[in-house]
Order: C-alpha cells, then sequence, then structure tokens
C-alpha cells in the first residue's frame, strides 16, 4: 500500500478556509487563489508535526512541541541566550543573588509583570505555580524534587516574602549555573495567574484540566486556539512587559507527512516546515526564496530496551543491539540532515560530554553482535517487537535495524503510531523496545544522566514516567552514585571526568542503543526574516516579515 498524497489544490482549499476563519475580521491579507499562494504579513505560519499535543499545562508536558510552544507562551525566571545557548539573560527575574554557601537563591522580579487577564503578576504567584507542579506530582515535578523541593518542604523552601521577591532554599550545595538552568529556565519556573486557573479548578486539580486547554501565565504569546489533530494559534500578548513581537500570530499547521509540508513550503502556503526528509532538504537547498535553518539541538534519538523482559535484562544482550546499527551509514543517508553518530548519552555541547569520537565508538558488526548473544544464551536469537513513531527518519531507521537483526536470527516485529500513542505505550512500560528521541533541558551531561540513568524508585507504582530510565526499567546502584556525586563534586574538573566515565560504563551495560544527535532544520522561506533557534528554544517573537 502506498501512501495517498493530495494534490495542491486539495492541500491549499482547506489551508485556505482555515486561515479565513483564524484572520477574519483582523484586516490580515488573505490567501491569494494564484499560482504562488502568500501567508498574511504580520503572522508567521508553519508546518509540523504536532500530533504530540496532549496539554498546556507546565506541571504536565513532556514534549518537544509542546515545550516549544511553552516558551513562547510562558516566560520563565530566566532564558537561555538566543545567540548563545551556554549562557543565561534574565526573563521574569531581573537579577538575583546567591548565597555564600550556595543553598539560596534570591530572585528580584520585574515590576510590570501582568497577565493577559489583566491581574498583576506577583512573586507570590510564581511560588504558587512553582509548588503546584510538586504538589500535582506529574513528570515535571521530577525537575523540582531532584534538588530537594518535595511536596511536604515545598512551601517552606519556595517563598515570596512580598510581591516582587522569591526565594528559594536548596537542600544542598548543587552547582549554582546547573540549578539556574535546569529549574530556573525551566517550563516548571512559569508564572501562572493563580486567580484565573484556580476558578476554573474542578475537583481539588488545581486548574489542571483547564490549562490542557489554555495558557495564563506571562510570555510574548498566548494560546487563542488549539484544535487537536489540526492546528495552534499563537496570539501576541498586548500586555508582555518586554518587546511587542515582531508578528501579531503565530499559525501553526499540523501536517505529518514531510512531502506535503515541502509542497506547502513550495507554493508559500506556510512560512516555516519543520518535518522534512533528507530528500526534501536537497531539494529545498536548491530552491530560489527558501533557505535551510539548522541547529544541533540537545536532543539523542535511541532504541531503548524494556529491562523488566528477560531478554535485554541481560547486559550482553542490549550491547549486542548496538552492533546492530550502521551508524556511519544511516549517518551519510538518512540521517544526512538530521542527526550526527552519537552513542552517548551526554549531547556534544554539553559540559562533561565525551569528544565526538569517543562519544560514538559502536560500527555495525552483525558477528560481534551474534556472539555476544550466544554468550548470553541466545545463540538461536529471539523475537521481539519495536515500536516507533511518525518522524520522517523513524521509519527508515527501524527497517534498517529490522533488517540486520534478521541476519543474525533476531526477528523484530515492527509496529508504528502516531507520536501521542507512542509516548503514552512508552510512559506506560508497554513495550519490548520502541525507537524515540529525548531532549534535556540543560547544555549539561547531568541533564541526560538524571533522566537516561539515574532512576530513584524502579516500582510500577512510583510512575516516574519522566525518567526514560524508569520507563525502561533500569536501575543500577553503582550508576545512581556516580550522577550523584558527579552532581555534587565541587571541582569543575573532577565532575567532568566523573560524567566521561559513566558514559564509558553505559555504552557498554545501559538500557539503549543511543543512536544519534539531533540537528533541527527548517525549510524557511525568505519573506520571512530573523528566523532564530537555538539548541534550547526557537524564538517566535523575533521574527519579522518587510
Amino acid at each position: 500500500m502506498t501512501e495517498h498524497h493530495p494534490g495542491r489544490a486539495a492541500i491549499r482549499r482547506p489551508w485556505q478556509r482555515l486561515a479565513l476563519s483564524l484572520l477574519a475580521g483582523t484586516g490580515l491579507a488573505a490567501l491569494t487563489g494564484g499560482a504562488q499562494a502568500a501567508t498574511p504579513g504580520n503572522a508567521m505560519v508553519m508546518a509540523w508535526n504536532i500530533d504530540a499535543i496532549s496539554t498546556f499545562d507546565p506541571a504536565q508536558i513532556g514534549e518537544v512541541v509542546t515545550s516549544e510552544l511553552m516558551q513562547n507562551t510562558c516566560d520563565s525566571l530566566v532564558a537561555f541566550n538566543p545567540k548563545d545557548e551556554s549562557k543565561l539573560v534574565p526573563a521574569l527575574a531581573e537579577r538575583w543573588e546567591v548565597s555564600p554557601d550556595r543553598q539560596q537563591i534570591t530572585f528580584h522580579l520585574r515590576d510590570n509583570l501582568v497577565f493577559p487577564s489583566g491581574n498583576k503578576a506577583t512573586a507570590k504567584d510564581l511560588a504558587w505555580s512553582m509548588q503546584r507542579v510538586v504538589k500535582l506530582g506529574f513528570g515535571n515535578s521530577a525537575t523540582l524534587t531532584e534538588y530537594g523541593f518535595t511536596k511536604d518542604s515545598a512551601a517552606e523552601r519556595i517563598v515570596a516574602p512580598d510581591d516582587r521577591t522569591l526565594v528559594m532554599k536548596l537542600d544542598k550545595p548543587y552547582p549554582v549555573n546547573l540549578v539556574l538552568q535546569a529549574v530556573a529556565a525551566n517550563r516548571v519556573a512559569t508564572l501562572l495567574d493563580r486567580e484565573t486557573v484556580m476558578k476554573h479548578e474542578v475537583n481539588g486539580d488545581l486548574g489542571n484540566k483547564y490549562l490542557a486547554t489554555h495558557t495564563e501565565c506571562v510570555g510574548p504569546y498566548h494560546l487563542r486556539q488549539w484544535n487537536a489533530g489540526e492546528s495552534v494559534v499563537l496570539e501576541a500578548n498586548p500586555k508582555y512587559w518586554g518587546p511587542a513581537p515582531k508578528l501579531k500570530r503565530v499559525i501553526i499547521r499540523h501536517v505529518a507527512e514531510a512531502g506535503t509540508q515541502r509542497l506547502l513550503l513550495e507554493k508559500g502556503d506556510v512560512d516555516i516546515a519543520r518535518d522534512l526528509t533528507p530528500e526534501d532538504m536537497q531539494a529545498i537547498e536548491k530552491m530560489p526564496g527558501i533557505t535551510l535553518s539548522r541547529t544541533l539541538k540537545p536532543q539523542i534519538v535511541y532504541w531503548g530496551f524494556n529491562n523488566a523482559n528477560p531478554i535485554f535484562a541481560k547486559e550482553k544482550v542490549r550491547l549486542a543491539m548496538r552492533y546492530l546499527i550502521d551508524y556511519e551509514g544511516l549517518g551519510k543517508t538518512v540521517m544526512a540532515y538530521n542527526g550526527v553518530p552519537r552513542a552517548s548519552f551526554a549531547q556534544l555541547g554539553a559540559f562533561g560530554a565525551l569528544d565526538e569520537k569517543e562519544g560514538q565508538p559502536f560500527r555495525l558488526d552483525p558477528a560481534k553482535a551474534k556472539q555476544l548473544l550466544a554468550e548470553a544464551g541466545y545463540p538461536d536469537g529471539f523475537e521481539a517487537t519495536m515500536i516507533f513513531g511518525t518522524l520522517p527518519y523513524a521509519a527508515p531507521i527501524a527497517q534498517h535495524i529490522q533488517q540486520n537483526a534478521s541476519k543474525i536470527g533476531v526477528r523484530i516485529k515492527l509496529e508504528q503510531m502516531a507520536n501521542a500513542q507512542l509516548f503514552a505505550r512508552h510512559r506506560g512500560r508497554e513495550f519490548e523496545t520502541a525507537m524515540l528521541a529525548w531532549q534535556t533541558s540543560v547544555p549539561d551531561a547531568h541533564g541526560n544522566a538524571s533522566r537516561q540513568i539515574y532512576n530513584p524508585d524502579n516500582r510500577a507504582e512510583a510512575k516516574l514516567t519522566q525518567y526514560p530510565s524508569w520507563r525502561h526499567s533500569f536501575q543500577d546502584e553503582k550508576a545512581n552514585k556516580m550522577v550523584q556525586a558527579a552532581l555534587l563534586e565541587q571541582d569543575e574538573e573532577k565532575r567532568a571526568e566523573m560524567y566521561h566515565e559513566l558514559q564509558r560504563d553505559m555504552m557498554q551495560r545501559g538500557p539503549t542503543a543511543i543512536m544519534f544527535q539531533s540537528i533541527m532544520l527548517a525549510g524557511v522561506r525568505d519573506t520571512l526574516k530573523n528566523w532564530t533557534w537555538n539548541g534550547f528554544g526557537a524564538y517566535y517573537d523575533l521574527a519579522s516579515k518587510e
């Protein structure tokens, strides 16, 4: 069976109806019916696979797509510098101080913060917002609990002595820059409109159901509309404290098929296409009026194994799977534009990461894989299922692994599904093997060590869904101790070497076969100016049109 690719008119007519309905009465230019369509002059229109969106509650979201949307609708205490992701800049907080013992950070908020509702935004709202993350106990609570903020202590450790001051009291002297990156620049430090959110509380959910489809925070844009499986519309926030966004609206159309995204981009129906194949990108590079924008992403693409399965509980089986991947070959073909070969959990560019060569020591070697399987007790192979999603590179990589595995008796059944279903299955431990991508929020090896390797509680009832290590039923006492020791090491050189040792160890016996570090690429029409992004965010408010 082949996929059906709709014709150009079939693609554009629904999009024209969508644009007209969204932009009616605003004075924005409608799309033309000629050979070359045109997006509105004061809106950015994007084609992107957004089927993973399930909520806009900053306490709960974990998907890359929603994280980017939240970054543009909800400011955090501090932010990554758009021009240098290794540096932080003020955001909600205009300045901060650190106590001599490194266990208290005091943030001073701006005095002109206002919610879209018109309510004044205060440090007391922010303290409540951060405490709320811990109280709800969703996956994002781990971002705070790993720094000592528990359900019992959050109210005493995150306090607002006045409307413009927020104090975070840490339980240990963690690296200050890491805390700023991991917490203060994270969605858990989102400033929510407590009054508006609590008006919509249902059965003590602290507004969780309401925030599934609303954003009530301080940011350059706010969520105007989300039609699941269709579109997202962001509208500029007229009460924003900072410079007003250059474009009034951001319209994101859900387009799952890469070929359709490319066609929309070629015709001018969208300004940006986010999920293109290598073939699409090769073609786009030769097209006038369109450029490819690239940036290295702190995201790893991996093949994960459920260690609750007795087969994958064996280290030599997991190691054997790594030798079924042609890192170099895939890097030159399927992933030529989408990623660089990488077997280490610490992404390139992070503090403590192994260099490019040492961080990828593997090569395709079926004979080596077969030898390891025999040593593990599976000389004739075994059967397993791999689940994977709809990203353009997912199916080709899955088929590649399946073909290599069949040569040594490992029979892999492939099961493709929508990304939202994939994430649900993975978070529920309902898989044997799975191919996914995971993005850390900090340029530090601890970011992935604390999620991909560290697992504080492997019990099923713990439901630590924001820990891929937990999802993979992987808990290793030695690795846990190494992660914790590296976190608190005050000598930076020693701390980096501790991460180096952990990476070497986990490449041999870790729970996943890490394959690539992602490169973010987007096809951008030249009519859109100043498209700005880095590994930790895209800055919609800086984009403009002439």
